[in-house]
């Protein structure tokens, strides 16, 4: 999954092999991220999914969205979204079991590795993404630190995906 801020970073994120695109738009405003986020969805090959906002999400005709802890619970957005994809980041075991027992569809654990993007977390390590993949039945995807190289080292740990931002610039 590439996490990106803009519908071209999207785009290009597909180029480089990405099979799902968060729109994220940390510094955007709702309508600023409405409007790329309706570029992005009609050209997008993959699914996108926006991070937080389930209006943005519906209005664009997105595949979900992705919720952070302190956003709308899991059970609400369901409501809005029906049987659109719904994740959640988490950063510990209890926090993907909550998120699995709402009735996500996936969570994306992190960090694992120090990260600029997680600055003030302590990183996991593959220990805690092992924790966390055990312990749900819903696909975990890993984030925090990860490259190229440390994807594969996810996917053995048991991870069914990765995100990323830097590896998809």
């Amino acid at each position: 999954m590439a996490i990106v801020d803009s519908a071209r970073a999207g785009l290009h994120a597909i180029e480089l092999g990405a099979t799902i695109v968060q729109l994220r738009g940390l510094h955007l405003t709702g309508r600023d991220l409405e409007r790329e986020a309706m570029v992005l969805v009609p050209k997008s090959s993959v699914p996108v999914i926006v991070s937080s906002r389930c209006d943005i999400a519906l209005a664009a005709g997105a595949a979900g969205v992705n919720l952070r802890e302190r956003d709308v619970p899991v059970a609400a957005a369901r409501k809005l979204l029906g049987q659109r994809l719904i994740g959640r980041s988490v950063h510990s075991s209890e926090g993907a079991r909550e998120a699995e027992q709402a009735g996500a569809d996936f969570v994306i654990f992190g960090p694992v590795w120090d990260s600029p993007s997680h600055a003030g977390q302590p990183p996991q390590g593959l220990e805690g993404l092992t924790k966390v993949v055990n312990g749900v039945r819903i696909p975990v995807l890993a984030i925090g630190g990860v490259d190229t190289e440390r994807a594969q080292e996810c996917i053995t740990a048991g991870a069914q995906g990765y995100a990323g931002i830097r590896m998809f610039e």
